[in-house]
């Protein structure tokens, strides 16, 4: 199972490193994933994992005080909300309810449960 953890923990690390540079992939939370995976995998990946500078731009506030900048949450949240577009526009009545649904869900997560930090409290 370790093996498994690995596998999923590099591939979703690297889909990450691959997120900075393209606009589709969203970088966050394949960070978070492949931290969660990687621990799993083995406590010196988890070290590993945490101390690389992607992690660090990307995760560590998030992961240690659940907040995120005001600037990160509006990209995450317009990169989201493009990215749902799509299958709201081309997919069935019923399905364009639960997009909906997850879009409605994904900005009060961001808003109401992600606390908003300035770039003078980050540092």
């Amino acid at each position: 199972m370790r093996v498994f953890y690995f596998l999923l923990g590099a591939i979703a690390f690297g889909l990450a490193v691959l997120g900075i540079f393209l606009p589709v992939l969203p970088t966050t939370p394949l960070v978070l994933l492949s931290a969660f995976l990687l621990g799993k995998s083995s406590s010196r990946f988890n070290r590993w994992i945490t101390n690389t500078w992607v992690y660090e731009k990307y995760a560590k506030d998030f992961v240690e005080h659940r907040s995120m900048s005001l600037g990160r949450k509006i990209f995450l949240l317009s990169l989201a909300s493009v990215m749902l577009l799509f299958p709201l526009i081309i997919l069935a009545p019923l399905w364009k309810l639960v997009i909906v649904g997850v879009m409605i869900f994904m900005y009060y997560y961001f808003i109401c449960r992600i606390k908003t930090i300035s770039p003078q409290e980050k540092n």
